[in-house]
């Protein structure tokens, strides 16, 4: 399996352990712009049961302007998912990794930028801890 992320399984529901995600993400300055309802939308669309399955749009307004200032196509790599699935024994809580993402920038940005990719992770990696 590809590793896009950093994760970490809670134990609970998804609706108990989502409140807990909000609030990890808001103590690094994160906000949740966009909530995608995955089992809830496929089953509107297409007819088909999924697991509970919850996709976040989180961003950090002072690292997005810094990204953004940089290079504004990195606004296509914005915001920075954060998933939520729920499992036989608990929610993995998966947030995409931002070095991962990072790899696909132009050579003259990455170096512009450097440690930018680690400063955003340690703080995403620091919420996912915190749960």
């Amino acid at each position: 399996m590809a590793n896009y992320g950093i994760s970490r399984k809670i134990d609970g529901t998804l609706d108990e352990v989502k409140p807990r995600v909000l609030e990890a993400l808001k103590s690094q300055g994160f906000g949740v712009l966009t909530e995608i309802d995955v089992q809830k939308t496929l089953k509107q669309k297409i007819d088909v049961d999924f697991k509970p399955f919850q996709i976040l749009g989180a961003c950090n307004p002072r690292f997005a302007y810094r990204a953004l200032s940089a290079d504004d196509e990195i606004g296509l790599l914005l915001p920075c998912n954060v998933v939520l699935k729920q499992e036989s024994d608990g929610v993995v809580v998966s947030i995409q990794d931002p070095e991962v993402m990072f790899s696909v920038v132009d050579e003259k940005t990455k170096a512009s930028m450097a440690g930018f990719p680690l400063e955003v992770k340690r703080s995403l990696q620091t919420a996912l801890d915190a749960l």
